[in-house]
């Protein structure tokens, strides 16, 4: 449930996929999620680097092996999300 919890965050799951191909610095990563404010991306990825999803390395934030992993499973989750929204009725 901890982890639905961080990843049900507002921006939670952009900053993950943004940083899915290469590391990113601050600013690079703040206009990728255009609209997010600083403050919020700074907790973001404070919480985000407590799970260890997300590392601080010379070259920016990036996705640490955990969290390569976590985006693993993204695709099934997707398929199956797909198959529950086409036979569910909208919420």
């Amino acid at each position: 449930m901890a982890l639905l919890d961080l990843l049900g965050r507002r921006w939670t799951l952009r900053v993950i996929w943004e940083l899915r191909a290469a590391p990113l610095l601050f600013r690079e990563l703040q206009a990728r999620c255009e609209g997010m404010s600083s403050s919020v991306l700074n907790q973001r990825l404070q919480e985000l680097r407590g799970a260890e999803i997300v590392e601080l390395g010379s070259g920016g934030y990036r996705l640490s092996g955990e969290g390569r992993r976590l985006l693993e499973i993204y695709a099934p989750l997707q398929a199956w999300a797909e198959r529950w929204a086409a036979r569910s009725p909208p919420l």
